[in-house]
């Protein structure tokens, strides 16, 4: 068989880009991280915020609520047992 000639591509890269020190990425599970741990939310839960930030500013707000409701019932425990009811 005759051996078509392909067309040159068209190269609009720079010059200046090495290609040499680019590496492919694994997709899915087996990915490397960059700078953190990978959190996988639910499709339900994702719509629900635009961005990792409102994420993490909800998760923050929910800590403060768990944290001031465990003071409060550790106050209201302290207070009913140093006053024992006649």
């Amino acid at each position: 068989m005759k051996k078509v000639d392909e067309p040159e591509m068209e190269d609009e890269l720079q010059s200046e880009y090495d290609l040499k020190s680019l590496r492919v990425r694994r997709l899915g599970a087996e990915r490397k991280s960059f700078g953190g741990t990978v959190i996988h939310l639910e499709p339900d839960v994702a719509k629900m915020f635009p961005d990792s930030d409102a994420v993490n500013e909800a998760l923050r707000f929910l800590i403060r609520v768990m944290q001031e409701n465990k003071s409060a019932a550790s106050n209201t425990m302290s207070s009913n047992t140093s006053h024992p009811e006649s």
